[in-house]
């Protein structure tokens, strides 16, 4: 045996019963290096115990937060064990696999600490029935286990082959355009163009143009002519957003449209026949503004055929993990990064929001976590104050643009290291150059005018 190789301080009996578990052990002395290593270790990880004695633990297990997070560091620094924290490894033949990992501290006879010791167990199988589960509750692009919207799932697609006019309602931010996508692509002109318009986001003379289009000529400026969004539509879905901001005289136009199949282009008296399925949404009750003189009877009537009614987030929190489990893994791949989750104390947060914004106002949220955690669990830190109950300087998420919430994280970590670049940028996950384009580019300037190292 190599003399370097450190030495097991666990008895033989001790040896014995821990090769006998299904766990994985090992354990490292002071200087971090692997003293024990069972056989379900070997297993786990595809190194023989041969191999991993004597090295380094991080050279061993590879894992995602070996160098930031390390769970043995954490315990033998604060004294505290960790119980069942994911982390993600590679084994000896290069697979990754995802575990859980328990640590403690290692003592000897007089309860002096000699080292560390962890345990961890294989989620292969637990992930595999996770993903199976997240399966089950997936339509589509469109993920959710409520009763609600479990009941919109099981007759979307005889509404997709339908052709009738749709009118999905519901707050801003559920999900309406994802539905109206839904329903494209189980329809019969699924092969064909999906065309959306946002109706409140343009003037009632500027939205005219963009759905009919207009001739040379039709209004200063209009040099050429422009195919509106019905034309690029043809044979295909046009999704109609927030109708019910639209003026009375284009709702009268928009009527024609859905009677006759027929419309002008703006400045020209030449009739074209559309063939065009119209899937319409709205934030508002359409039959409220119906009452109150401010949508057409006529017209509500025509896009009302089939009502889908989406419920706000707080009426489906059993979606909150769900739904968070999709934007970390799709963030995870847009970033590069290696967020395993949230953390109990971060689910318990979320849980007990209200999220007047809904399924958009959760995505900020975890997008604004991703400027704070590096990898491992999302823990309450990194979220937006405002949902931790510190500050509400942010109000609410709602309101707040992606842009907003960037700068108010980067501000917090710049606040947290005393306007130290280096040390923030370290904290963030990024170089410091980039730091510094981003503070430039939102303007984000000490208010003591501190100059950062």
């Amino acid at each position: 045996m190599n003399a370097d190789l450190p030495v097991s301080t666990l008895s033989p009996q001790t040896e014995i019963i821990l090769n006998s578990i299904a766990d994985g052990v090992f354990t490292v002395d002071l200087d971090w290096r692997v003293t024990f290593f069972n056989h379900a270790a070997e297993k786990i990880t595809g190194i023989p115990a041969s191999e991993a004695i004597g090295r380094p633990c991080c050279e061993v297990f590879r894992a995602n937060i070996c160098e930031s997070t390390c769970a043995l560091k954490s315990t033998l620094e604060t004294k505290k064990p960790i119980v069942n924290m994911p982390v993600v490894i590679f084994r000896a033949d290069g697979r990754e696999i995802p575990i859980s990992v328990s640590t403690a501290l290692l003592l000897d006879e007089a309860g002096r600490i000699i080292g560390g010791v962890e345990t961890f167990r294989d989620l292969s199988l637990v992930e595999t029935l996770r993903k199976e589960i997240y399966r089950q509750y997936r339509f589509q692009d469109i993920i959710s286990k409520s009763p609600a919207m479990r009941k919109i799932f099981s007759i979307l697609p005889e509404v997709a082959q339908s052709e009738s006019t749709v009118l999905i309602q519901g707050p801003s931010g559920t999900g309406k355009e994802l539905v109206s996508r839904a329903v494209h692509s189980l329809s019969t002109r699924a092969k064909n163009p999906f065309v959306a318009v946002n109706c409140g986001a343009l003037p009632d003379t500027l939205l005219e143009s963009e759905l009919f289009g207009h001739v040379a000529g039709a209004f200063t400026d209009a040099k050429k002519g422009r195919l509106g969004r019905f034309a690029m539509a043809e044979g295909g879905t046009l999704f109609l957003d927030e109708i019910g901001d639209i003026s009375p005289a284009l709702q009268v136009r928009l009527l024609r449209v859905l009677e006759d199949r027929t419309y002008e282009p703006l400045g020209s008296s030449k009739t074209v026949k559309t063939n065009v399925r119209i899937v319409a949404a709205s934030n508002k009750d359409l039959f409220r503004l119906v009452e109150e003189g401010a949508f057409r009877q006529d017209l509500y009537y025509r896009i009302n055929v089939v009502k889908l009614e989406l419920p706000p987030l707080a009426e489906r929190k059993e979606d909150i993990p769900l739904l968070t489990e999709h934007f970390i893994e799709r963030l995870n791949k847009l970033r590069n990064k290696n967020v395993m989750g949230l953390s109990h104390e971060a689910l318990g947060v979320f849980m007990r929001h209200d999220w007047p914004g809904n399924v958009r106002e959760l995505e900020n949220a975890i997008e604004f976590a991703f400027i704070l955690c590096r990898d491992g669990l999302i823990q309450p830190r990194c979220l937006p104050e405002y949902l931790t109950g510190k500050s509400d300087r942010l109000g609410a998420m709602g309101g707040s643009t992606l842009m907003d919430i960037e700068r108010q994280g980067i501000r917090d970590a710049l606040d947290r290291n005393r306007w130290r670049r280096m040390a923030t940028a370290r904290e963030l996950g990024i170089d410091k150059n980039t730091l510094r384009r981003k503070m430039l580019r939102l303007n984000i300037v000490s208010e003591e005018n501190c100059e950062s190292e």
